[in-house]
């Protein structure tokens, strides 16, 4: 079985009476690219700075290969971190920055150091630009110099919070995919913050979905974009109808509900079983897995058009079902609807999914049977 490079255990970390990180426990292998991501205050930064020893947890410990390292000093660690800001020095040019680290640490000579500068150099692509000083570099420039600096003192993990936050969208993109490539390329392990589900989806080998402290859940971009686990990661990733229905019969396979005046069976998920028949459900479908018909389809909801927008290649047609409202995003469609034409909606398979509703009882339990 694989050996992780880093595990947590049980951290908790308090700040005064509040609780920031609840109970966390996972593990990082070796030459993974793993993304915590989360919405603003969920604390995923004040997770990365427990790692790099910049926050100390009250309680849990943390292993770097089998070895605690909760209690070293942060330059102890063999762990780096890439902050948004970058924190490049502006009164040393991009050589000296580089170099920063190995000279403070006196772990190379000079000869070493300049063999050294020039592969980072390279594997940021940024060769020819010793001299620069940080103000003359453009910000994407300067994202590729502070990975450079810490990629010199070879890390066992590289942290990076949410590197580029300070970058324009077309940029940004444009990052997304030369940092992916220098992961793979130096086969550092990278730990990756961000509160975008695009970087995280696009980029990461695991993502771990954090909210008010908690893990949500771990897995692949796809388990994660294709099984949520709960109703919180289900509306934070993807871009999904989010409708309550009444649970009519439950199977082995699939399930039987109940949307306004439509009786719908939709496929099991990994929490279906946590379903009663007598209660109620979440239906979740992503809006641009959905299909418009003009005609009766099986297992089909019957909806009324309220308006249909033409946004570039997208086709967003906004419908009404019972009092509830839905989005349907096509690309090119087989019914040409209008404002008030009656349409059924369809979804292709792995298109929904069907969630507990948090917190509910079924309807014996509430009187209502």
């Amino acid at each position: 079985m694989k050996k992780p490079l880093l595990s947590l255990m049980n951290i908790n970390k308090y700040y005064g009476d509040f609780q920031a990180l609840k109970d966390i426990s996972f593990d990082i292998y070796q030459g993974e690219f793993l993304t915590l991501l989360g919405p603003s205050g969920c604390g995923k930064t004040t997770l990365l700075r427990c790692i790099a020893g910049l926050e100390e947890i009250n309680s849990g410990d943390i292993l770097l290969n089998g070895q605690s390292i909760k209690d070293l000093a942060p330059n102890k660690r063999n762990i780096n971190t890439v902050f948004q800001n970058y924190a490049l020095f502006p009164h040393l040019n991009v050589y000296d920055n580089i170099a920063y680290g190995p000279r403070v640490k006196k772990s190379m000579t000079e000869e070493q150091l300049k063999i050294e500068v020039q592969r980072v150099l390279e594997l940021v692509q940024m060769i020819d630009y010793e001299k620069r000083m940080p103000d003359q570099l453009s910000g994407g420039q300067r994202q590729r110099i502070a990975i450079a600096r810490a990629l010199i003192n070879q890390p066992a993990i590289l942290l990076l919070d949410e590197p580029l936050g300070a970058l324009d969208l077309k940029l940004r993109k444009h990052m997304q995919t030369e940092l992916s490539q220098l992961q793979k390329k130096t086969g550092t392990t990278f730990v990756y913050v961000t509160h975008d589900q695009d970087e995280a989806l696009n980029m990461s080998d695991r993502i771990i979905v954090i909210d008010q402290g908690v893990i949500q859940q771990l897995g692949s971009p796809r388990e994660i974009y294709n099984n949520p686990k709960n109703l919180f990661v289900t509306e934070f990733i993807g871009d999904r109808n989010i409708l309550e229905v009444e649970v009519l019969e439950t199977g082995t396979d699939a399930t039987k509900v109940k949307l306004g005046q439509n009786e719908l069976t939709v496929t099991n998920s990994v929490e279906s079983d946590k379903i009663q028949a007598g209660g109620l459900g979440i239906l979740a479908v992503h809006k641009d897995k959905m299909q418009v018909s003009c005609d009766p389809q099986p297992n089909s909801i019957k909806a009324e058009v309220v308006s249909v927008h033409y946004a570039g290649s997208q086709i967003r047609i906004d419908v009404q079902v019972a009092d509830l409202s839905l989005t349907v995003v096509e690309y090119r469609t087989a019914c040409p609807c209008k404002e008030g034409d009656q349409v059924y909606l369809t979804w292709i398979d792995g298109g929904a999914i069907l969630l507990p509703l948090e917190g509910q009882v079924n309807q014996e339990e509430r009187g209502l049977a």
